[in-house]
């Protein structure tokens, strides 16, 4: 592949609120939001460690992208990505429209399943499913993988409903609502762009059929060569209901090593060279002094220069 058929590509942070503190979040987003190479910045949606020992500090995640919503000024910003199975919809939609009104219209709608049974070692994840003690934890149940699919869906025909109008009735198979009324509205209308994370057949049907942009994680989690399967079915979904596939964002999640950029920035070239046209860039904490200037110096620009993928 030749310099010019390399895609125009942005790239964002993620900060994963796993055994941090809020000012070592507050202090990377602060950073990126005054490095435009930087176009959004993300957290996650969990309430306990999923990883490593099970103490530490966990943060969650809309309570504190508001907050960092409020300390910015021009990032984009959103969780990678919210669970479906946490929050009522109708509830999540007003805490959207609230995060996106302090923000000025900066949230991107970031959803995905959320908790569902799984076999060990689904997903990339090593070992028993890590929902399994963390919703135990907080009294959340986890559901089969085709219920979760449907009542995301639901969700999305929820949102998309009460941030446009007056009054909105629902009567699914899983949520009802009578009578909801949202104001104000989302800045963003008809409403924050929606990302959809996920890679199954039928959470990538959802993607084809509602989604501004896929969301997959990349190394160590998911191959290239999976990835580029995957984006594959995709195209599919949207030839079979006439969408036009470049109009879809592919975002990958991409883990940075700090020790070995080298690595990191030939596995990131492989990534856009496939396809990709977002790549969200996840610090590992602790986070070290100036991680955003840091990512960009050593990942966003050599990698720019490489393969002219410039926004």
């Amino acid at each position: 592949m030749s310099d010019q058929d390399f895609p125009s590509v942005t790239f964002g942070i993620k900060t994963t609120p796993m055994r941090v503190r809020y000012e070592d979040v507050l202090r990377v987003w602060q950073e990126a939001d005054d490095l435009s190479d930087i176009a959004d910045a993300w957290l996650w949606d969990h309430l306990m460690p999923i990883a490593g020992p099970k103490d530490g500090q966990i943060l969650e995640g809309w309570t504190l992208l508001s907050a960092l919503a409020a300390r910015t000024q021009r990032l984009r910003l959103g969780l990678l990505v919210t669970s479906n199975r946490i929050r009522p919809p109708a509830v999540l939609g007003k805490i959207a429209t609230t995060v996106d009104v302090i923000s000025g219209g900066r949230l991107i709608m970031g959803l995905g399943v959320g908790g569902t049974v799984q076999p060990p070692d689904a997903g990339g994840v090593a070992g028993e499913n890590p929902a399994v003690a963390e919703y135990a934890a907080y009294g959340l149940t986890l559901v089969p993988p085709a219920e979760g699919i449907a009542r995301l869906e639901e969700t999305i025909t929820i949102l998309r409903g009460m941030w446009t109008r007056d009054v909105f009735d629902f009567h699914g198979r899983y949520y009802t609502l009578t009578g909801n009324r949202n104001e104000p509205k989302p800045v963003q209308q008809p409403g924050p762009p929606l990302l959809i994370g996920g890679w199954g057949n039928r959470t990538l049907r959802l993607v084809a059929e509602h989604a501004d942009i896929w969301n997959i994680p990349g190394p160590p989690h998911n191959t290239l060569d999976y990835i580029v399967e995957r984006s594959a079915v995709l195209d599919d979904h949207c030839a079979a209901i006439g969408r036009d596939p470049r109009t879809l964002t592919r975002s990958v999640q991409y883990i940075v090593s700090y020790d070995d950029p080298a690595a990191d920035r030939k596995h990131i070239t492989e990534l856009i060279a496939a396809g990709v046209t977002h790549v969200v860039l996840s610090l590992r904490s602790p986070y070290p002094p100036q991680a955003a200037r840091w990512l960009v110096d050593q990942i966003i620009t050599p990698v720019r220069s490489t393969t002219g993928a410039f926004r």
